[in-house]
């Protein structure tokens, strides 16, 4: 997949026109939170990655084809924030996975990124 931007591509899974900025102000802030949280659990660089605007590419935030699951994660944690479904159904799927893709991108990190410290 091409590298796209981080924002543009939100914005559409969203709904919403690359042209239509009215909300670009909350959907950023929001973003910034999901890479927030993907930084404690691991993925992305080691001091953390935020975006301000559609310059930001996925390619700044991570390079291995694995952590593909991040772009779904990034959405579905905006979706949550932004515009949560109106269902306790939806919330309760929305949530479970949200659940499933932080625990199998901090178990992908873990394999792949997580060094043991140094024993003295």
């Amino acid at each position: 997949m091409a590298d796209t931007s981080i924002l543009t591509d939100v914005k559409k899974v969203l709904g919403l026109a690359e042209d239509y900025t009215a909300f670009d102000l909350d959907i950023v802030m929001h973003i910034n939170t999901a890479f927030a949280t993907l930084n404690q659990l691991g993925p992305g660089p080691s001091d953390g990655y935020m975006i301000e605007d559609d310059t930001a590419t996925w390619n700044a935030f991570y390079s291995d084809p694995k952590m593909n699951p991040v772009r779904t994660y990034v959405y579905l944690k905006v979706r949550s924030l932004f515009d949560p479904p109106q269902t306790g159904y939806l919330v309760d799927a929305m949530t479970k996975q949200l659940a499933e893709l932080e625990w199998r991108l901090n178990t992908l990190w873990e394999e792949t990124g997580w060094t043991p410290p140094v024993s003295t």
